[in-house]
């Protein structure tokens, strides 16, 4: 107990700049410690295209589900009308295919939903920005007869 030297600080020297007696890091080593965020590394995905009549969304998801990148017009700045256009639709695709590989994303299969101007242009955005595709599927939701229709108007 004699070998350790108590430091008490002086009116002009804050407790910050003084050496640690004991197991404690000084605050300039804690102030250099960073959390390192971890990276996902997705080698392969889905690649999910809504094309709708008003507008084209891409999500792009690993082989489980969870969210990985995503895209609309909106999010690009486009307004009204001019998010429904094929031009728009390629700009999603590849924005969303830039963001997915960027967590190292390499193949996706693609799976096409709607009737909108988007779809085929959706894709070629999306193979634009460096994804293969190793499947491209229509998953179209189809009624099968579907909902009663309304009774028939008396007048």
């Amino acid at each position: 107990m004699a070998d350790e030297i108590a430091v008490t600080p002086t009116p002009e020297q804050p407790k910050e700049q003084l050496a640690p007696t004991g197991d404690q890091p000084s605050p300039a080593a804690e102030a250099k410690r960073v959390k390192v965020k971890n990276q996902r590394h997705i080698p392969s995905g889905v690649a999910h295209v809504d094309a709708t009549f008003n507008n084209t969304k891409v999500a792009i998801s690993d082989m489980h589900g969870n969210t990985v990148a995503w895209c609309s017009a909106g999010r690009l700045g486009f307004k009204g009308s001019r998010k429904s256009t094929a031009y728009v639709a390629q700009q999603i695709g590849a924005e969303a295919a830039r963001r997915a590989a960027s967590l190292g994303m390499r193949e996706v299969e693609v799976r096409l939903k709607g009737p909108g101007a988007g779809r085929e242009s959706a894709v070629r955005g999306i193979v634009s920005a460096g994804l293969e595709i190793t499947l491209l599927k229509d998953v179209t939701p189809l009624p099968h007869n579907g909902c009663r229709p309304p009774k028939r108007r008396r007048v």
